[in-house]
């Protein structure tokens, strides 16, 4: 079983950068997508052999996530029930026989950490919902979550302490998360590998020297760990800021 979570910043943009060649060659069970950027009837997309689900921003061109699978879910939803949290298109549930698989684009803190205080509520928020989910059957939640945990998971840590995205309450908050009964996929396989790295930004040559941050996950719930086969970070592949990230099961 593989997993494909892939923040394609604007999907009608990465659909010209191809998209298309990596979903048809990387063949995953389950493929999620961040920040697609659209409304509904903006974009086809021709993806058979899937189902799909699209959760759009109220904001034109901005945020949304999207979900595709082979096999139908038994039931899809989309935010998380939170009428504040759930205007920016952001979470997409859907329910399988064994399992929750969750494609979330998390909140970002922004310059400035602007939006800092409004993503500490958003923490919370998420949290309570995937632990309401869990308390049914497995989760696996996936996509940008905004937030480098630890100082392996960027270039620069020193640089950037206190910038969005690798924040002292953004850190702790991904740590409560684990403790909470969550693992991280990728370093559960890889815990000490360094450079490894799923965004760089378009500034200064940044992905050619490899001067990135490592904020898209597979999380999931402690109970599934035994089936975690292997977690992977596609870098090569281009199209967007972002890279794709791989779960198998």
């Amino acid at each position: 079983m593989k997993l494909i979570s892939w923040n394609v910043n604007g999907i009608r943009a990465c659909l010209q950068k191809g998209f298309m060649d990596f979903f048809q060659e990387i063949d995953a069970d389950i493929f999620c997508l961040q920040e697609t950027k659209l409304q509904a009837g903006q974009v086809e997309l021709d993806l058979p052999g899937y189902h799909q689900y699209w959760n759009y921003a109220e904001k034109k061109g901005y945020s949304g996530t999207a979900l595709f699978t082979k096999q139908e879910p038994i039931a899809v939803t989309y935010g998380i029930g939170v009428e504040e949290h759930d205007k920016e298109g952001r979470v997409i549930t859907a329910e399988f026989a064994d399992y929750y698989v969750v494609t979330v684009y998390t909140p970002n803190s922004q310059r400035e950490l602007t939006r800092l205080a409004y993503r500490m509520e958003w923490e919370q928020a998420f949290l309570d919902y995937i632990n309401g989910l869990d308390e049914k059957k497995p989760v696996i939640f996936c996509g940008d979550l905004n937030v480098a945990h630890k100082e392996i998971d960027l270039k620069n840590p020193k640089t950037n302490h206190k910038n969005a995205g690798f924040t002292d309450e953004e850190r702790e908050r991904f740590g409560i998360v684990l403790e909470n009964g969550f693992v991280d996929s990728f370093r559960h396989f890889y815990p000490d590998l360094e450079g490894a790295y799923s965004w760089w930004s378009y500034m200064g040559g940044a992905r050619a020297k490899n001067v990135g941050w490592r904020i898209d996950y597979f999380v999931v719930s402690e109970r599934l760990k035994e089936r975690l086969k292997d977690a992977k970070i596609h870098s090569a592949i281009m199209g967007s800021d972002h890279c794709p990230v791989e779960l198998d099961l």
